[in-house]
């Protein structure tokens, strides 16, 4: 037993075949930087996209690797996700259009998958970071995510990979499996910030971690400034 939410903007129909990478063949290309794998870039007939499949990491991957407790349909990690991208965009906020999500029970467990806009000629903070050094996006970054926690958005993994740029300086956020809406907090706030600065550390390279830590305080300083001006 299964369900499927799609964007009839986007698509007419909907059904479980789109959600499996062998069903693109040749249109179906692994995405090679951060995450668990699980994840293709399709060139689809509705436009470029990413096909995700939830995957389990860390200790919980040695039992299952792609199943989740089942605990009712609006709690699946797919439809969670979908409708808080939804929400985002419909704020305007930078994040790629949902297409479509699925679940498929299998008794007290499900897996489950997301289809989403793909955006084009973007690199990771991590990239940049690596690259560029002190020349990478940081004041850029700091105001971005203030933009994201003014509207409440609680992001569960907010890593260097999940923070994206075009040539233009336009930045985005993605992955917002397990995130949230809720009232703005100093708390998670913090605990998001936290979260990202480990990442830059673990991503640095050949990077000191002074370095790092110079940057990520530049970074700070923007969004300190961006959050205390109310946007």
């Amino acid at each position: 037993m299964g369900a499927i939410l799609f964007d009839r903007e986007q698509l007419r129909q909907a059904d479980v075949p789109l959600f499996s990478p062998s069903h693109w063949g040749e249109r179906a290309r692994p995405v090679g930087e951060g995450g668990r794998g699980g994840a293709w870039f399709i060139d689809a007939p509705f436009g470029h996209s990413v096909l995700r499949q939830y995957l389990r990491g860390g200790v919980a991957a040695r039992f299952s690797r792609d199943r989740y407790i089942w605990r009712g349909a609006n709690r699946t990690r797919s439809f969670a996700e979908f409708r808080l991208m939804r929400a985002l965009h419909a704020l305007k906020l930078p994040v790629p259009r949902p297409i479509a999500a699925f679940y498929m029970r299998e008794g007290m467990r499900y897996r489950a998958a997301i289809l989403m806009e793909r955006l084009e000629g973007v690199r990771s903070l991590a990239d940049r970071a690596q690259v560029a050094g002190r020349g990478a996006p940081w004041e850029e970054t700091g105001r971005l995510i203030a933009r994201f926690h003014r509207a409440g958005v609680d992001h569960a993994d907010l890593n260097a990979h999940n923070i994206l740029f075009d040539a233009t300086g336009q930045g985005w956020l993605i992955d917002f499996d397990r995130g949230v809406q809720r009232i703005p907090a100093t708390r998670w706030r913090e605990r998001n910030l936290k979260r990202l600065l480990r990442s830059l550390i673990k991503l640095r390279g050949n990077r000191s971690q002074d370095d790092v830590e110079k940057d990520y305080a530049r970074l700070r300083r923007a969004y300190d400034l961006a959050w205390n001006r109310g946007y």
